[in-house]
């Protein structure tokens, strides 16, 4: 993918699984909705409480494998440096967009103070991430048995950086 092609795969779904490290065991893993911000930017809303907050503040480094919705799935692996967004307008304003994207239109300004009374009750947040790197691999997937064949390869794949001009190899 070139960069533009991850902004556009990024910006054209709305589920992601958010995995961070743990204290303890393995990494942890949340499916979240996002929505893009400013200057590549993915933004999350989450409680103030929630483990996805407090991993971001021992560690920023996390990951969103970002889905596709459709069969085969494909998806595209972005490491993230993130951090702590406090402000309570632009919470709203996050928990509006993310709401939107999850009801498939925009909604109407008159729920904002529901919206904004909610932030406050949960202690809402936003995870700010910003990606700096990729990981990808096409989907290869077999609906019979005439997709066994020899064009049906695997490969191994490897990080790329996010504003990296060359595909993954």
């Amino acid at each position: 993918m070139t960069p533009e092609e991850r902004r556009m795969f990024v910006s054209g779904h709305r589920t992601a699984v958010f995995g961070y490290q743990r204290r303890k065991d393995g990494p942890a893993l949340s499916i979240v909705y996002y929505v893009m911000g400013d200057n590549d930017t993915i933004l999350v809303s989450t409680m103030r409480a929630r483990a996805k907050a407090n991993a971001v503040l021992r560690s920023p480094k996390v990951s969103l494998c970002v889905l596709d919705e459709q069969w085969p799935p494909t998806y595209l692996q972005v490491y993230c440096d993130a951090e702590i967004d406090t402000d309570e307008e632009h919470t709203v304003d996050v928990m509006m967009a993310i709401a939107a994207v999850m009801a498939g239109k925009p909604l109407d300004e008159a729920v904002r103070p529901l919206v904004a009374q909610g932030a406050k009750k949960e202690d809402r947040i936003v995870l700010r991430l910003r990606p700096y790197a990729t990981f990808e691999t096409p989907p290869r997937h077999v609906h019979d048995e005439s997709d066994v064949n020899a064009s049906l390869t695997h490969w191994a794949s490897a990080s790329v950086p996010w504003n990296a001009d060359v595909a993954a190899s």
